[in-house]
């Protein structure tokens, strides 16, 4: 993110009011935007030229350009290493990274076998997502990271092949109503393992906590009305906080359901109701579009309203943290930390 990069004139946080869910979900809507996978890297060299010269007071004001290398940078840019997140998993390609594994999931009549390998290759993805946005001051070693992707697999493809025995069993509910159920199968699947995937993947930043830095928040403003700071976090680190990075962990692992839910009910509920019309009987090759498409146009909407729900970069009363900290910013301060994505 533009956090990052050396000036001591901060950027600006937002265009939108960050203090409102509409104006994170418009500036979550910048970030995830796909278009933003286009931008070369002579195009981001040229942004953060940009924004750099902007922080070191070469250029005075906000331009509609400034904007747009700042759209680049913080769709690109890990706000912790600096350094560019992997294409695959950044936000603007999450879209279309879950697609395919969303529409396997969500495929009608799967077995046994198709239910293993698309729960497997979602949690996989996850698991990659998960890694690559995280907070990355509190590292996660390979063998955590392992324990945690095959505990998240395991309790995914449990759930689905639970699930998949139970509903046909169900002999008091009619024929619609168990199509339905079982149809429905994945999103508990995958609402309940992408929570517990989150929890494993960042469960060692609970442990040891997460850098939280001083808010040049109002001091005077009450825990309902925290502002975010426009000029960005500290540079010196306050120490870590072991209930920051549960808030942070906690937050995300929320934002993940939130996201999931629209995508695994919505789409499979539509295409149940058009799989009744003469139109889609009479061209069942259409289904997997068909079904492709409910899931494209789900998945665009359902993202920048997931990560709106809380802020990126999240401020909080230091009296909610641990008493150590009370002492470094005064009990009526405010401190800040990088919730991750």
């Amino acid at each position: 993110m533009s956090s990052s990069l050396p000036g001591s004139r901060e950027l600006p946080r937002s265009q939108y009011d960050l203090n409102t869910y509409w104006g994170r979900v418009r500036e979550s809507a910048k970030i995830c935007d796909p278009r933003m996978l286009f931008v070369s890297s002579s195009g981001l060299e040229q942004a953060k030229q940009l924004i750099i010269a902007y922080k070191q007071g070469k250029i005075p004001e906000m331009t509609p350009e400034l904007w747009r290398a700042k759209q680049i940078v913080d769709s690109t840019i890990h706000p912790d290493t600096g350094k560019p997140v992997f294409l695959p998993f950044r936000m603007s390609c999450f879209v279309l990274s879950n697609l395919v594994v969303t529409a396997g999931m969500l495929t009608p009549g799967l077995k046994t076998a198709g239910t293993l390998f698309w729960q497997v290759a979602n949690q996989s993805l996850n698991v990659a997502i998960n890694s690559a946005n995280a907070n990355k001051t509190t590292p996660l070693s390979t063998a955590t990271l392992a324990k945690s992707y095959l505990l998240a697999v395991s309790a995914s493809c449990s759930v689905a092949l639970g699930l998949n025995a139970l509903v046909p069993r169900l002999k008091g509910l009619s024929p619609g109503t168990r199509l339905i159920l079982g149809r429905l199968v994945p999103f508990a699947a995958v609402s309940s393992a992408t929570a517990l995937n989150v929890l494993l993947m960042r469960g060692e930043e609970m442990r040891r906590g997460i850098d939280i830095y001083p808010s040049k928040s109002s001091s005077s403003s009450s825990s309902s009305e925290k502002k975010v700071s426009e000029e960005g976090a500290g540079s010196e680190s306050l120490g870590k906080s072991k209930i920051a990075a549960r808030i942070a962990v906690g937050e995300t692992a929320l934002s993940r359901v939130i996201n999931a839910t629209p995508i695994m009910i919505i789409p499979p509920l539509v295409l149940v109701r058009l799989e009744r019309t003469a139109w889609l009987k009479a061209r069942p090759r259409l289904v997997l579009p068909v079904n492709l498409g409910l899931i494209l146009a789900t998945s665009v909407f359902a993202l920048p309203l997931a990560l709106g729900a809380f802020p990126q970069r999240q401020v909080v009363s230091v009296k909610t943290l641990e008493r150590e900290f009370w002492d470094k910013v005064g009990e009526d301060g405010y401190v800040e930390f990088n919730r991750g994505m």
